[in-house]
């Protein structure tokens, strides 16, 4: 085998590689020789199918086999040999045929960059204290209990919290709509679902009452006909129910698997709930406050295209649905987020590398169990990622960055800021 290689750019290398074509044709040959003892052709005896038919039948398919594989067999020896860390798997050129006793090959791919040596000394971090306490507890079983509130129907005026049905008509200046009959509606009061001014003249009305109100439609309303438009809305009530919390009993308790019923089973079980989101939390946003002052102190490390591009899609694909393809408006507005998480993700590693920092087994048994008790089944969940390789894989690099996290937090300046759990949990405000 003979190997030249080139630099095409700052992390860019194309690799030539040149082999003998009797390694090909023998493994070739020998594949052949394998098949025609075990195929079976419609007209031929098995094992009995002449080699020329083999050929010719399979001829063309097992030589791109083979050739893929010394492919993939060289260029990671001449990788090694070359003493190189491609980025991801590379671009081939070949047209596999053989000249003068060589088959060639080249391939393009991009290399880690050389890192400086890290020194998180100066970094100011701002370490988040927060714990769970009893009102933390209390809200959430208040909360709780309000998703599974139940409504009646009640004769008295709409108050807030209470669900009114209606039916409607809209009149602009111009048509009506519908053009023919009625839309029907119904929101909770006070949760914002539909127009603050249907909102607040639904309130202190009863069922069969008929109300007219004047609406401004906002620009981006949903329906095109009608956006950016003032308009008079008539209203019927048809239906107010009001909300009926279900009590604190074993009944109520029991639905979230405590078996006693007891008040004291199910606080524990809450508190352990909010101690793992609590956690996740202030391990998500150390990380990525770690992350921002990484990559704001090492600006020039050289970024694999790669590494960007995929990074770019991934965060341009928020939100989209399965399907959905994000666009090129939206992966620009990506690229200077995903250069930020690529440039600390390469520092970090370098920093797990150097600090000989491994996944600790019993912190994937933990983050293994946390995901898994979130699940109806949770064994199921543990053993699905046990078998797949790429889940685990996903696990390990999760860990491994919230123990690479720790270690700049314990190696940098940091200064203790305590923040309430509703503070922590709080989606933080773009700057």
């Amino acid at each position: 085998m003979q190997v030249s290689l080139e630099n095409i750019g700052n992390l860019e290398r194309r690799l030539t590689v040149s082999f003998p074509s009797k390694d090909l044709d023998g493994r070739v040959h020998k594949r052949l020789q394998e098949l025609s003892h075990s195929v079976r052709l419609k007209g031929f005896r098995p094992g009995r199918v002449p080699m020329k038919v083999i050929e010719q039948r399979y001829g063309d398919q097992v030589r791109g086999e083979e050739l893929s594989e010394i492919i993939r067999h060289t260029f990671d020896q001449a990788v090694t040999e070359q003493k190189l860390r491609p980025v991801s798997s590379p671009a081939i050129d070949t047209d596999g045929n053989a000249k003068d006793g060589e088959i060639a090959y080249s391939a393009r791919f991009e290399v880690f960059p050389e890192l400086p040596e890290v020194d998180v000394t100066s970094l100011q971090i701002e370490h988040i204290v927060a714990e769970v306490t009893d009102h933390d507890i209390d809200v959430m079983i208040d909360t709780l209990r309000k998703q599974r509130q139940r409504f009646e129907d009640i004769d008295r005026e709409a108050q807030e919290g209470d669900f009114v049905d209606f039916n409607y008509t809209v009149q602009t200046s111009e048509q009506r709509w519908p053009e023919k009959g009625f839309q029907h509606g119904e929101s909770v009061l006070g949760a914002g679902s539909v127009l603050k001014e249907v909102e607040a003249a639904l309130l202190g009305h009863r069922c069969g009452e008929e109300l007219e109100i004047d609406v401004a439609f906002p620009d981006d309303f949903h329906n095109t006909d009608l956006a950016g438009k003032l308009a008079r809305m008539t209203v019927t009530i048809n239906q107010v129910r009001e909300p009926i919390i279900p009590e604190l009993d074993e009944t109520f308790i029991s639905q979230f698997g405590i078996r006693n019923g007891s008040l004291e089973g199910f606080r524990e079980e809450v508190c352990g709930n909010l101690k793992r989101e609590l956690n996740n939390a202030l391990s998500s946003r150390l990380k990525a406050q770690i992350a921002e002052h990484l990559a704001a102190a090492y600006p020039d490390v050289d970024l694999p295209k790669t590494m960007v591009a995929e990074q770019a899609r991934s965060i341009a694909r928020i939100g989209l649905q399965e399907d959905q393809q994000p666009s090129e408006a939206q992966l620009l507005a990506a690229q200077q987020p995903a250069q930020v998480r690529v440039r600390a993700g390469l520092i970090m590693g370098e920093i797990a590398r150097r600090e000989n920092i491994q996944p600790e087994e019993a912190r994937l048994s933990k983050a293994l169990t946390a995901i898994a008790s979130t699940y109806e089944d949770p064994q199921q969940v543990i053993d699905l990622y046990s078998r797949d390789t790429r889940f685990m894989a996903s696990l390990r690099n999760q860990v491994l960055e919230e123990q690479v996290a720790e270690w700049v937090a314990e190696h940098a300046q940091c200064t203790d800021t305590p923040l309430s759990f509703e503070d922590v949990l709080r989606p933080r405000q773009p700057d």
